[in-house]
């Protein structure tokens, strides 16, 4: 169904949030080492799955717990070689992580939905297609970001209130990368 819309093939992009979607998400707090990082059920075999299907996977989160000082950068990178070294240890690959550490609205101010994230994935990358690509978050600043940009937009279901709608709700990676597989 989603594969034969949206003619998904080799040449489109796919953008992740992070928490929420591929790790559980600490409501009203900050994952600030890899020992609070876990995985999400069936988010590694997803991420296996979109490598083989896309150009480019990538992942784009807010982390201003680093600009709060409630952990820092190198805190930050060091979950997310964590993150990609046991994606990779499953057959999948993360292109890139993008993120930003600023505070809400501080100038510049880089954070999802405004397309800073996207972006730098474009300059990085110059095959990223906006309108070839797809936004995987779980709110609406994630599903914004897409929109902003011209990309689909897919929400994994969660507790967060819903004020936008996404082209597609799923409820979790798995089940959007066995729509996209099929």
């Amino acid at each position: 169904m989603l594969k034969a819309d949206w003619n998904i093939d080799a040449s489109w992009s796919i953008f992740l949030d992070r928490d929420g979607v591929i790790n559980e998400r600490i409501f009203g707090g900050y994952i600030t080492r890899v020992t609070d990082f876990k995985f999400i059920d069936g988010v590694i075999d997803a991420i296996s799955i979109f490598s083989k299907k896309f150009n480019h996977v990538f992942v784009v989160t807010n982390q201003q717990g680093v600009g709060k000082g409630i952990m820092t950068e190198s805190n930050l990178l060091e979950i997310h070689t964590y993150m990609c070294g046991e994606i990779e240890k499953s057959g999948g690959e993360v292109t890139q992580c993008y993120f930003a550490t600023n505070l809400r609205g501080e100038v510049p101010d880089d954070r999802k939905p405004k397309p800073a994230m996207a972006n730098w994935a474009k300059e990085d990358f110059l095959t990223v297609d906006f309108s070839k690509s797809i936004m995987v978050g779980d709110t609406d600043s994630d599903i914004r970001f897409g929109k902003n940009v011209g990309m689909k937009t897919v929400r994994i279901k969660t507790e967060e209130p819903i004020g936008l709608e996404a082209d597609l709700t799923v409820n979790n990676l798995l089940e959007l990368a066995k729509l996209i597989e099929q």
